[in-house]
């Protein structure tokens, strides 16, 4: 081949390297897809901060995606956040892809590879630049670069389509490419009989209820019961091992809210417990399951979270963090929320998504653990009310005011409403009432009609989270330079999950194919291939949204039973190994002998880490934007309920519902 097709690309052009001209070379792989590769012989090392490959397309563009925001010419989207990285644009019968060529991204080169899209002027870019991290997290080019003497190497690929399918879900033949060119092998690579999931499980709970049980498990009396639930978050200096003065990031509290969910974990905690004839787990996973239940409902709606005070106190000369007693804890409600973001728990307004998940977790108890009426009837007293709330196109609500319950107008018309359709589907199925089944297809409607189509997907993490970035301006508004939203895929999983709920439902097979987009578009955020230039496993964990950095987060946990029900129901192998993958990448962060690279990274980030401290996992890797073989990238605290506690219960709760359909239909046994 000598061109590009001019009924695809209008224009594409190329810079030389210093006085260098590439050689191009140009192959057609199939019908659909070309690859290219420009070849630099360099004789001697060259100062250059930028170097681009800009191509239009041959047509004008009225959807656009890119895994990250660039919201100024300054910005692109560095290898940093290349999970599943390419650019799509399509009109209403052409869909282009721009994929960078992986297997040609180094580990150590001075300058990174890039991309940018540009929908104003029509224009997808791949480059190489020096960059730097600017708020949390976009990247900016800086100037510096430069290009050693001798063979360099740059190249992409080309997917171009003129059928009606690419436009209604872009991403399938993109995540299949994606998938069959590199996450398949290394999938297969990372599947080692000698390492089993569940010895994980095992330094999960070693950690939390034996070597670092002084700092985790909260057992207490609260309003004449016996309560009690893993501490929400503890810091690497409350470590048995550490050599100075212990320091609390955060009050000491428990929380079960959408991320952090203490209800959650217990129902690992309980199938161990059984499973193991361990009467001590079973007796801490009811204990969990007690307090849940001691949130005390108000017109049927009730707090997230329960917490001490903490305060500033000298110990050792040092001033630090203490909490206080929980004789004098209060409840609350989640502060990442658009009321004081980060600030008081006890002011935090009430919100439905975090209600709607924790009922939805007393009903999967009721009905899969062991039933106990007062779950169903505390779920019942919230559904009523959650009913109440719905508006006339049929969302819910994102936030309660605290003092009068009456709904904020922040994110009123979300993709959070989406949970609660699986809660009233799931109540549904246990008693039965049309009621919840019309709240339930009215509000999927509007969801299908408003937020699918355009890729709103905000929620509270897009927002009010680590992530501000656009917090005042952005909210109901694209970021103009990408014609995209500021996107958090966690409202995409709620959505996928409301959907394939709703078609197991009623059948109707229209829910399975919105769904499969839904979910689609959920896994261009997994890492579908093994970057060089990181220092732990990734293939198969998740980044959070369009504007931050992470690796491997915690919520692959959580999406890994998802995308398996899906491969399951669809027959696709493909879904199959992305859904394992992502049970495995689960427990890829967590410090233990299973894990070389990743021990290696922690004893170099905490070189007084030993055996003690097996099972201590961080939620996420290179969460600033930034790593280095020298243990960046690596955290410093452990959520119990968003990250090892969650990665056990989704091993186990998989383990027990799908592992003998995994092992029979397709050889993955899991169930040891």
């Amino acid at each position: 081949m000598k061109r590009l097709p001019d009924s695809f690309v209008k224009q594409w052009v190329y810079d030389d390297i210093g006085q260098t001209a590439p050689e191009v070379s140009l192959h057609q792989l199939d019908k659909e897809t070309i690859h290219c590769v420009l070849t630099f012989e360099l004789e001697q090392t060259i100062q250059q901060d930028d170097w681009q490959m800009r191509l239009e397309p041959a047509f004008l563009p009225h959807f656009h995606w890119a895994p990250h925001l660039t919201p100024t010419s300054r910005h692109v989207m560095d290898q940093h956040c290349f999970r599943s990285p390419a650019l799509i644009v399509h009109d209403d019968t052409k869909t282009l892809m721009l994929i960078p060529d992986l297997d040609l991204i180094t580990k150590d080169a001075d300058a990174r590879w890039y991309m940018d899209l540009d929908a104003p002027n029509n224009q997808l870019v791949l480059g190489m630049s020096r960059t730097r991290v600017s708020e949390h997290v976009l990247f900016e080019k800086v100037n510096g670069a430069s290009y050693p003497s001798g063979t360099i190497r740059f190249g992409f690929y080309l997917k171009m389509a003129d059928h009606d399918q690419a436009g209604l879900n872009p991403w399938r033949s993109l995540l299949q490419f994606l998938w069959d060119r590199w996450g398949h092998a290394q999938f297969g690579q990372s599947i080692r009989e000698e390492v089993r999931l569940d010895s994980y499980v095992r330094h999960a709970y070693d950690w939390a209820f034996r070597h670092w049980k002084e700092t985790v498990w909260q057992e207490f009396e609260w309003d004449g019961r016996n309560v009690g639930a893993p501490v929400f978050i503890a810091d690497v200096s409350q470590s048995p091992n550490y050599p100075g003065v212990a320091n609390e990031r955060e009050s000491r509290s428990i929380w079960n809210q959408a991320w952090f969910s203490s209800l959650r974990s217990a129902q690992g905690i309980y199938r161990h417990g059984k499973e193991q004839n361990d009467p001590e787990l079973v007796r801490k996973a009811m204990l969990m399951k007690e307090l849940a239940l001691a949130a005390p409902q108000r017109g049927g709606f009730f707090p997230a979270v329960i917490a001490t005070e903490m305060k500033r106190v000298m110990v050792d000369g040092q001033q630090v963090n203490r909490s206080g007693s929980w004789a004098l804890a209060f409840w609350g409600n989640s502060n990442r929320s658009p009321v004081d973001p980060w600030g008081a728990i006890a002011a935090a307004p009430y919100h439905v998504l975090d209600m709607s998940w924790t009922a939805l977790l007393m009903l999967r108890w009721h009905d899969e653990l062991e039933p106990d009426p007062r779950l169903l009837a505390y779920a019942v007293r919230y559904a009523d009310a959650l009913v109440a709330l719905q508006d006339e196109k049929g969302y819910f609500p994102a936030w309660l005011d605290q003092d009068t319950l009456a709904p904020l107008d922040i994110l009123r018309e979300s993709p959070e409403t989406s949970l609660s359709v699986t809660f009233l589907i799931k109540l549904h199925q246990l008693r039965p009432d049309s009621k919840y089944m019309e709240a339930a297809e009215q509000a999927l409607k509007v969801v299908i009609q408003e937020i699918v189509p355009t890729g709103r997907w905000e929620d509270f993490e897009t927002y009010w989270s680590c992530c501000g970035c656009g917090r005042d301006e952005l909210p109901g508004n694209k970021v103009a330079r990408n014609n995209m939203f500021k996107q958090c895929n966690f409202s995409m999983f709620w959505t996928a999950e409301a959907l394939y709920h709703m078609y197991k439902t009623n059948g109707d097979k229209r829910y399975m194919i919105v769904g499969q987009r839904v979910l689609d578009e959920m896994l261009m955020t997994q890492a579908s291939w093994q970057p060089p230039y990181l220092y732990v496993d990734v293939v198969g964990g998740f980044g959070v949204m369009n504007c931050d950095g992470e690796w491997n987060d915690a919520r692959q946990s959580l999406f890994a039973e998802l995308i398996l029900q899906y491969g399951v129901e669809l027959d696709q192998k493909e879904y199959i190994e992305r859904g394992l993958a992502a049970l495995q990448a689960s427990f890829v962060m967590m410090y233990c002998p299973e894990n070389e690279k990743t021990k290696g990274q922690w004893e170099r980030a905490y070189p007084f880490f030993n055996e003690k401290d097996y099972g201590f996992m961080m939620e996420n890797y290179g969460h600033d934007g930034v790593v280095d073989e020298e243990g960046r990238g690596m955290g410093t605290f452990t959520i119990f309920d968003w990250g090892n506690g969650a990665a056990a219960e989704a091993y186990l709760r998989i383990k027990g519902r799908l592992g003998q359909t995994l092992k029979e239909r397709y050889g993955y046994d899991i169930t040891y």
